[in-house]
């Protein structure tokens, strides 16, 4: 029996990738090699990139002008090469603080260019988003970053910032891409780790409109130039063909959902809507728990509560493992705990949480 795997990433994958993977491990198709001894210049991985990059479009409905990238290194990496893809010329970008990953990105980018730290949370712990109205963005800054959802802090964009004319708008989405519907329109750059919403570790992807390539830093690693990227389809160099192997059958498991009349991304996002819901209203339900970030920038994907005494956090976590609920330890840097509820966790992982939480308070209040 498969266990309900709350860990905030490497995450759970769907029970049916899994077994049709374990299926065509040895044999791809008739092929009679596994993916992972594919040459990644074959006709037979060819298919399953341009397969898993034209799934990916139709699922994000990501307009013609963009690309769609599969490159290495994570959403850290990502820190680094975005600004030396994206300054063309110009010495300022703008940035977000809304936690611990926006926070590195910080850190990282001013490696490389003048970052103004345009708004920050940190005044209130990291437990709300600051309003638009106090972000003191730059009309000449290269971009503006955002971390669309914070997996440490538990803090989630529910709506997109409007940046100055001509400043694209960048953003990490490495823990809520494909969990709920986004414009792609509205971003210059979207870039993110694989290993939570869409695959196993290794994998990056980004989506990048087309104005944006061809101004690369001269210090920026060819691998890590987005439009020779681009140019290549993600084979410049020998890119993660399992894992693009694996997200190309998550993509095809998005596309199946279904939610009443809706299917797809939409289909998950209520069901989503539905796993938080239930998630953050058994643990208002009881003053024995505690959440700290506001109602209105609530995650969905990543839940982060607190006990009333940190002694009791390792009883807790015990009584989680033998009830096959594990991966809910909190960050190291916050303690506490956290339930990370990605797309590939079903409503019964989150009922089965639920009930548990209330049986832990109704002994331990």
């Amino acid at each position: 029996m498969r266990v309900h795997n709350f860990s905030a990433g490497p995450a759970a994958l769907p029970g049916e990738v899994l077994e049709q993977a374990a299926r065509e491990m040895l044999d791809w198709r008739g092929s009679g090699v596994s993916v992972m001894e594919m040459s990644h210049r074959s006709a037979e991985f060819g298919s399953i990139a341009q397969k898993a990059e034209a799934d990916l479009r139709s699922l994000l409905s990501v307009p013609s002008e963009y690309r769609i990238l599969f490159m290495q290194g994570g959403a850290l990496a990502e820190n680094a090469i975005v600004p030396l893809n994206l300054l063309r010329g110009r010495v300022q970008a703008d940035y977000v603080n809304t936690g611990s990953w926006s926070t590195k990105s910080i850190r990282e980018a001013a490696r490389y260019c003048d970052v103004r730290e345009v708004a920050s949370g940190a005044d209130s712990g990291f437990t709300r988003i600051p309003p638009i109205e106090q972000w003191q963005m730059r009309p000449e800054a290269a971009y503006l970053h955002i971390c669309a959802n914070e997996t440490i802090d538990g803090l989630e964009y529910s709506w997109v910032p409007e940046p100055p004319r001509d400043v694209p708008l960048v953003a990490d989405m490495s823990s809520n891409i494909l969990s709920r519907r986004i414009d792609v329109a509205r971003f210059g750059l979207i870039y993110a780790g694989a290993q939570k919403n869409i695959g196993p570790a290794g994998l990056t992807i980004v989506i990048v409109h087309d104005d944006l390539l061809g101004a690369a830093h001269a210090l920026c690693p060819s691998a890590f130039n987005y439009q020779l990227v681009a140019q290549n389809q993600s084979m410049y160099n020998t890119p993660p063909t399992y894992a693009i192997y694996i997200a190309g059958l998550v993509f095809e498991w998005i596309s199946r959902q279904r939610e009443g009349a809706l299917s797809g991304v939409a289909a998950l996002e209520a069901r989503n809507l539905r796993k938080a819901h239930l998630l953050y209203g058994a643990l208002d339900a009881t003053p024995f728990y505690r959440t700290r970030v506001v109602a209105a920038d609530r995650s969905r994907m990543n839940v982060p509560f607190f006990l009333p005494d940190a002694a009791l956090d390792a009883r807790f976590l015990e009584g989680a493992r033998e009830r096959q609920l594990v991966g809910l330890k909190g960050h190291k840097t916050v303690g506490g705990m956290r339930a990370s509820i990605y797309n590939a966790m079903p409503l019964a992982g989150v009922e089965a949480l639920t009930a548990y939480l209330a049986e832990f308070a109704r002994l331990h209040a």
